[in-house]
C-alpha cells in the first residue's frame, strides 16, 4: 500500500514537473515573442518618429516656401501699381473719373493705361492673357508697349494706336512663327479725347466701350480680334468718333464684371443686367458709382470664388 501510494505521488510529482517544464517553455516563447514584438514597435516608432521629422521638414520647407512666394507676388504687386498711371495724374487729365479694380489674385492681368501728349488725352482699359503672375507680366508688358507707341504715334486715332499697338506686342512676344502661334496677348478699350475740337476716338479689340447721354445708351461695337497674333492681325480696327458733350460718361472695362458667377443659380452676371446698372447709376457722383458697382459684384458672387480679374473705368466729361 505505501509502494502504491509512493508510486502515485511519483507520477504525479513527474506529471506537475512536465507541466511546470512545458509552462515554463510556454513562458519563454511568449516573453521572446513579446520582446520580438517590442523590438518591431521600437523599430516602428523609430520609423515613424523619422517620418514626423520629415513631414514637419518638408513642411516647414513648404511654409517658409510659400512666404517667399507671397513676399516676391507682393513686391511684384508693388512694381505693377508702380508702372501703372497714378491717380493724381490721371485726375489731372480726366478730372470726374472712377476706377474699379478687383484683381482675382494679388496681381492682376488687367489694367489701365492714361496718358496725355499734345492735345490728346489717351485712356485705355486693357485685359492680358491670363491672371495672377502670368497676367501681371502680361499687363506690365502692355504698359511698356501703350508708352513706346504714344512716343512715336501721330494724330488722335484710337483704332490707328491700337493697330500699332498690336504691331509693338506681336514684336515684343515674337509673334512672327504662325506654327507656334500662341494666345498670348491682350484685349483693349481705347478711347482719345481731342480737348482742342472736344472729340472723342473710340477703338475696341474683343472690349466695347458704353456711352450714356441724356439718360440713354451707345454701344461702340469692337472688333473681333485681339492686341496680338490673329488670323485678322493686317486688318485695320474700326473708329467710333463723337463730339462730346458736357454730361456725357463713357464707360470702359474688361470682361470680368460680366462674366462674374453668382447669384441665387450660379450664373453669370452677363453684359444686360451691367448696362442697366450703369444707366440707374450714371448720375451718381462717380465715387458713389464705383462704390454700387463693387458692392453689386460683391453681393451676387456670394459664396462663389472670383474666377477673373474685375476692372471697370467710369469717365463723366
Amino acid at each position: 500500500m505505501l509502494v502504491t501510494i509512493y508510486l502515485i505521488f511519483r507520477a504525479r510529482l513527474a506529471a506537475l514537473r512536465r507541466a511546470k517544464d512545458k509552462l515554463e517553455e510556454e513562458v519563454r516563447k511568449a516573453t521572446r515573442e513579446i520582446l520580438e514584438k517590442n523590438e518591431e514597435l521600437e523599430s516602428q516608432k523609430s520609423e515613424i518618429e523619422s517620418q514626423r521629422d520629415l513631414v514637419m521638414e518638408q513642411r516647414d520647407r513648404i511654409v517658409q516656401q510659400q512666404q517667399e512666394l507671397q513676399a516676391s507676388i507682393r513686391y511684384a504687386l508693388r512694381i505693377q501699381t508702380a508702372v501703372l498711371t497714378p491717380d493724381s495724374e490721371i485726375g489731372h487729365l480726366l478730372e470726374n473719373y472712377f476706377i474699379l479694380n478687383m484683381p482675382r489674385d494679388i496681381v492682376s492681368g488687367d489694367f489701365y493705361w492714361v496718358a496725355q501728349k499734345s492735345e490728346g488725352v489717351f485712356f485705355c482699359v486693357a485685359d492680358s492673357t491670363g491672371h495672377g503672375v502670368p497676367g501681371a507680366f502680361m499687363s506690365m508688358l502692355g504698359i511698356s508697349a501703350f508708352n513706346e507707341v504714344l512716343s512715336n504715334h501721330k494724330g488722335y486715332n484710337a483704332n490707328n494706336f491700337l493697330f500699332e499697338l498690336r504691331e509693338k506686342v506681336k514684336q515684343s512676344l515674337h509673334h512672327s512663327d504662325r506654327e507656334k502661334e500662341t494666345a498670348d496677348g491682350m484685349d483693349a478699350a481705347m478711347c482719345i479725347y481731342n480737348r482742342k475740337s472736344g472729340t472723342l476716338s473710340v477703338s475696341g479689340a474683343n472690349n466695347p466701350v458704353y456711352l450714356i447721354r441724356d439718360g440713354e445708351m451707345t454701344e461702340f461695337k469692337c472688333d473681333k480680334m485681339p492686341i496680338g497674333l490673329h488670323f485678322r492681325d493686317k486688318d485695320p480696327f474700326l473708329e467710333h468718333t463723337i463730339k462730346v458733350r458736357k454730361g456725357d460718361c463713357v464707360y470702359l472695362f474688361s470682361d470680368g464684371y460680366a462674366d462674374q458667377f453668382g447669384g441665387e443659380h450660379g450664373k453669370k452676371f452677363k453684359y444686360k443686367p451691367f448696362k442697366e446698372k450703369l444707366l440707374e447709376i450714371h448720375k451718381l457722383p462717380v465715387s458713389q458709382q464705383k462704390k454700387v458697382l463693387e458692392d453689386t459684384i460683391m453681393k451676387w458672387k456670394g459664396g462663389f470664388e472670383q474666377i477673373d480679374d474685375i476692372l471697370v473705368m467710369g469717365v463723366r466729361f
